[in-house]
C-alpha cells in the first residue's frame, strides 16, 4: 500500500540543499595531505587543504556530468563540481541518495561543453520528508552501501596479495627453485623472452554507430574504453544493438587509448569499442597473464604514440617483449592464485546484486512507496 505523504511537503531542491560552485585548483598547486580532492569524475588526488567541512554532497558541473558523490571527511569539491554550501538542516546521506532518483544529467545547459547549472536544478520541484523519515531513509540504504565498500576493500586486498605473490617470483625472481636456478642473458634457465603475439590472441575494438547504443540492455553490454572499469570487472551501463568486435568472457580487456595500459577482465560476452583490445592468452595461463601485463603496464602511458590523446596500435602492442616462466613454474602460480580469483569474483558478484537491490529500493523510499 503505498504510503500517504501527509507530513511531505512540497518544495524545491534548494529547499533541500542550496549548491555552490567548486574551488579551481591545479594539480601542480597540489600539496602532499589526506584532503580528497573531488572533480566530477570522482577523488582523483590528495591535497593538504580542505576547502570544506564534511559532511558534503557534491554533484559534477563539468565533464562527468550530473555524478553524485558523498565525503564523510572534511574536502576540497573541485570547480568541476558544486557542493552542499547549505543543506538546510537536512539529513546529508538522504540528500545524496535523494539526487540519484533525478538523473541530473539529463539537464545540460551548455552548448559545446557539457554543463549543469545550479540556477536551473535548484528549482526543480519535489517533496521533502520531515528529518526523522530522512534518517531512516538513508540508514536502509547505507547499509546496503556500507556492505559494498567492505567487499570493495576485501576486492583490493586479494588483488593485492596475488600481486605481491607475482612480483616476488616473478620481478625479485624468487620462484620455487630459484636458488638451484642459473641466470643466463638475464633470465632464469629455461624461461623465454617472448612478444605479446606469440602468447596470445589480440582482438582490436571496434565502435559501432551511436544509434545502436542504448541503456535498456538491448543487445550485449558496450563497453568505448575505461569509463566503467572497475577494480578488476568492469560494470555494464551502455549495451548495443548492433554487434562489431567481441571480448569473450574471460577476456583481458586493455585500453589502446589514453589511458594505454589499463586493463579489467570481461565476465561475459560484451562488444568492445576502439577505446579497447581483448587479450587472451594462447594457452592455459589465462590468469598469469592479466597479472604479467598489470606489472608491465604498471605506469598508464607506459607505451604508445601521440602527443595529446597517447594511444597503441594493434602492432604494437603485439611486439610488446615479455618474460615467458617454465611451464612448470606457472602451474604452481596459477594454482595459488585460482582461488583468489575466484573469491574476487564472488565478491563481485555480490556487489552487483547488493547494488541492484539498493537500486530497486531506492526510488520506492523516495516517493514514499514503501513506509519507514
Amino acid at each position: 500500500m503505498k504510503k500517504k505523504q501527509a507530513d511531505w511537503r512540497d518544495a524545491t531542491l534548494q529547499d533541500l540543499v542550496y549548491f555552490q560552485r567548486g574551488f579551481d585548483i591545479s594539480q601542480v598547486e597540489q600539496e602532499a595531505g589526506a584532503i580528497p580532492v573531488i572533480s566530477s569524475s570522482g577523488t582523483k588526488s590528495y591535497h593538504s587543504e580542505a576547502k570544506v567541512k564534511s559532511p558534503g554532497v557534491i554533484i559534477g558541473r563539468k565533464g562527468t556530468l550530473g555524478s553524485i558523490y558523498y565525503s564523510r571527511v572534511d574536502y576540497w569539491p573541485h570547480s568541476t563540481t558544486l557542493w552542499s554550501k547549505d543543506l538546510k538542516g537536512n539529513d546529508a546521506r538522504f540528500v545524496y541518495y535523494f539526487l540519484h532518483t533525478l538523473k541530473l544529467e539529463r539537464l545540460d545547459t551548455g552548448n559545446s561543453n557539457p554543463t549543469l547549472n545550479r540556477n536551473h536544478i535548484h528549482k526543480i520541484s519535489i517533496k521533502i520528508p520531515p528529518l526523522p523519515i530522512q534518517q531512516k531513509i538513508a540508514d536502509i540504504l547505507s547499509k546496503y552501501d556500507d556492505l559494498i565498500e567492505n567487499n570493495r576493500r576485501r576486492i583490493e586486498l586479494l588483488e593485492r596479495s596475488a600481486r605481491l605473490l607475482y612480483k616476488e617470483w616473478f620481478v625479485r625472481l624468487r620462484f620455487p627453485g630459484h636458488e638451484h636456478t642459473p641466470i643466463i642473458d638475464g633470465i632464469p634457465e629455461g624461461w623465454e623472452k617472448v612478444r605479446l603475439k606469440d602468447i596470445a590472441d589480440l582482438t582490436m575494438g571496434q565502435s559501432p554507430e551511436s544509434e545502436y547504443y542504448n541503456e535498456d540492455r538491448s543487445g550485449l553490454p558496450f563497453h568505448q574504453g575505461v569509463t566503467n572499469f572497475g577494480i578488476r570487472f568492469p560494470e555494464n551501463k551502455v549495451y548495443c544493438a548492433k554487434i562489431t568486435r567481441i571480448a569473450n568472457e574471460g577476456d583481458i580487456l586493455f585500453s589502446v587509448r589514453a589511458p594505454v595500459g589499463r586493463m579489467n577482465i570481461s565476465l561475459e560476452k560484451i562488444i568492445i569499442g576502439r577505446g579497447l583490445a581483448a587479450i587472451r592468452a594462447k594457452h592455459n595461463y589465462q590468469g598469469f597473464l592479466y597479472y604479467h601485463l598489470k606489472n608491465y603496464f604498471f605506469k598508464e602511458d607506459m607505451i604508445g604514440s601521440g602527443v595529446i590523446f597517447a594511444s597503441v596500435t594493434k602492432a604494437g602492442l603485439e611486439n610488446v617483449q615479455l618474460i615467458k616462466p617454465k611451464d612448470s613454474i606457472l602451474a604452481i602460480f596459477l594454482d595459488k592464485t585460482i582461488s583468489i580469483d575466484e573469491q574476487i569474483k564472488i565478491l563481485f558478484r555480490q556487489n552487483q546484486k547488493l547494488k541492484q537491490a539498493r537500486d530497486i529500493l531506492l526510488p520506492k523510499l523516495m516517493n514514499g512507496e514503501i513506509e519507514v
